[in-house]
């Protein structure tokens, strides 16, 4: 790993960044839009402060939003492969499940009900998933990347990844089930590293991502009753 200033503040940046993230999502009791505009400002506004501050590195950003056909179809597949996936787990893991608490953390916690959970969906789905792969895989990983070394990008953003989670998580599953999911989500987080390092952008990730996404709500709407 590389020691310079430029790389300790780096890190310093993604990692209160996603704590403080953590935090708000499961521990301070606020509206799902107010979580939503913190997410922002913390996802996205701070990166760019990184940015305006090292203007050398803004051939780096341009190289996160660039789209290239050929990671169009091994990223669809993998998306596909990861709705079947959560879905699977869902049924097969349902009964040891508090789903009930689940509905009801998100109503009384942040406001989410049946009438108003398609709008959330969609977010969740198209904003959500592209402001966290931006700031996980773009930021916290092809950013620091090159300013850290790639075996410490790989292992420290997908770690970040996962308990950026616990907050949000914390409660809802048998500590077991708990438990697995972090692991999911730490094997999930290299495996879009993997992608996105050979695309040089934010793009496959962000597909899969969405029907990883879809695959939850989907869960969502069984949850409160909508299918």
């Amino acid at each position: 790993m590389k020691y310079n200033r430029k790389s300790i503040i780096l890190i310093l940046m993604v990692t209160l960044s996603a704590v403080g993230m953590s935090i708000i999502d499961g521990y301070i009791q606020l509206p799902y839009l107010y979580k939503s505009i913190f997410k922002l400002v913390l996802f996205s506004l701070i990166p760019m402060g990184y940015f305006f501050r090292y203007k050398e590195e803004h051939n780096q950003l341009k190289k996160l939003f660039v789209f290239k056909k050929s990671d169009l179809k091994s990223a669809l597949l993998l998306g596909i492969g990861v709705y079947i996936v959560i879905m699977l787990a869902y049924f097969v893991l349902q009964n040891f499940i508090d789903l009930s608490s689940i509905r009801d953390s998100l109503t009384t916690g942040i406001g989410v009900t049946a009438d108003n959970f398609l709008l959330v969906a969609i977010y969740i789905t198209l904003v959500n998933s592209l402001l966290e792969e931006f700031f996980f895989r773009g930021f916290a990983f092809l950013i620091l990347k090159e300013n850290t070394g790639r075996l410490f990008a790989y292992v420290f953003s997908a770690c970040l990844f996962a308990l950026y989670h616990v907050g949000m998580t914390s409660g809802w599953f048998h500590w077991g089930i708990f438990l697995l999911a972090m692991i999911g989500l730490f094997v999930g987080g290299c495996i879009f590293n993997y992608l996105n390092e050979k695309s040089e952008s934010i793009y496959p990730s962000w597909l899969v991502h969405i029907f990883a996404n879809l695959a939850i709500n989907t869960v969502g709407f069984i949850l409160f009753g909508l299918i």
